[in-house]
């Protein structure tokens, strides 16, 4: 069983987070007073509390107020800097040596900025964040566009101008009911010219159909969530057996990662509980699962929480968590060599070592 110091020490590879779901609820407090923000809570602690709470109350209108309030204080670059350098060091405070944050410039150009105006900031914090992080990690950006809006082209165009300067990869994200990514296909098309990578919110709320227009008509890199590929698998525990239909025979054969968010899950009814979370299945059958936070402010959760929680609904150990972070390293749009260096310098020699003292 892994201790939580060897927990909290493991190396681990985030791909799915929001920049605008992880503040610091002092943060989102300091920056709510200094624009004469209303918020809902005027001590920190209880602030952090009221977030956790309305994302778990099972209403959709106070979920998303919870994102009205950080993406309010998130409207001037000085303000963006802030939280993109905090949003560093906190992961890297939790071990987590490689990131993919994510979020969506057309929502913070309330204040003036300009699309790019938005991606230097984060660049800058993020920079910052690095340098001052108390552990070394790699921080780059993942640029979202809405899929309810009309902007995924500009932000898929404005993705590709910055991929040498901090920017990854792009994403869209909000309501999947409605509004299937097909809707966005000439942004797809771009990014697919430009040799760049996407991933996308798709399996999460909607279903199968979601995740079959992301890949197959989309061609997404990464599924976001993804979670619902559970409903293409008939699993008999008695015997172990696996019935794969052929959309999650074709994810687990492509190795196309999914995106887990288990914590988060729980908040939008994909699963009851951690103990009933997919991830458990598909991870035993061998699907590309990597492990992430999404919003780590509205969760209430970390890196090293989602591990704990699985680790004790699970059972799983110092191996599990080793074939997690090297699953998501893969999975990463960082450049072949440099995802490598990161597996064989960094995640590799630790597990190891621990192993081997486990021994």
């Amino acid at each position: 069983m892994i201790t939580p110091e060897q927990l909290s020490a493991a190396p681990k590879v985030l791909l799915h987070d929001h920049l605008d779901g992880g503040l610091r609820p002092e943060t989102v407090l300091e920056l709510a007073n200094e624009i004469g923000h209303v918020l809902p809570r005027s001590d920190a602690g209880e602030l952090g509390e009221w977030f956790v709470e309305s994302a778990d109350s099972g209403s959709l209108e106070r979920y998303l107020e919870t994102f009205d309030h950080t993406v309010a204080v998130m409207q001037n670059a000085e303000a963006i800097k802030r939280v993109s350098s905090e949003c560093v060091q906190d992961l890297a405070a939790d071990g987590v040596v490689y990131a993919e944050v994510r979020y969506a410039p057309e929502q913070h150009l309330n204040g003036g900025l300009s699309l790019e105006g938005v991606v230097d900031a984060v660049r800058e914090g993020f920079e910052h964040g690095m340098a001052t992080a108390e552990r070394p990690i790699v921080a780059r950006q993942l640029l979202t566009a809405m899929r309810h809006k009309a902007r995924s082209m500009e932000i898929a165009q404005l993705a590709v101008a910055y991929r040498d300067a901090g920017v990854v990869g792009f994403d869209i994200a909000g309501a999947e009911a409605g509004y299937p990514p097909t809707r966005h296909l000439d942004a797809f098309e771009y990014l697919q010219r430009e040799n760049a990578h996407f991933t996308i919110h798709a399996g999460e709320a909607f279903g199968l159909p979601s995740i079959w227009q992301a890949i197959q008509w989309c061609g997404a890199d990464r599924l976001g969530h993804g979670v619902r590929i559970i409903d293409d698998i008939n699993y008999d525990p008695d015997t172990g057996k696996a019935d794969l239909g052929l959309l999650a025979a074709y994810v687990r054969d492509r190795r196309i990662p999914l995106e887990m968010c288990p914590s988060s899950n729980l908040q939008t009814g994909a699963a009851e509980s951690i103990a009933d979370h997919p991830i458990g299945l598909l991870a035993k059958l061998r699907f590309r699962v990597t492990v992430n936070t999404d919003n780590r402010l509205m969760s209430g959760t970390s890196m090293s929480r989602e591990l704990t929680l699985l680790a004790e609904a699970f059972d799983y150990g110092l191996a599990d968590f080793r074939w997690f972070a090297i699953n998501a390293m893969k999975s990463a749009f960082l450049p072949f060599d440099e995802r490598l260096a990161i597996i064989d310098q960094v995640i590799k020699p630790w597990y190891a070592e621990a192993l081997a003292e486990a021994k």
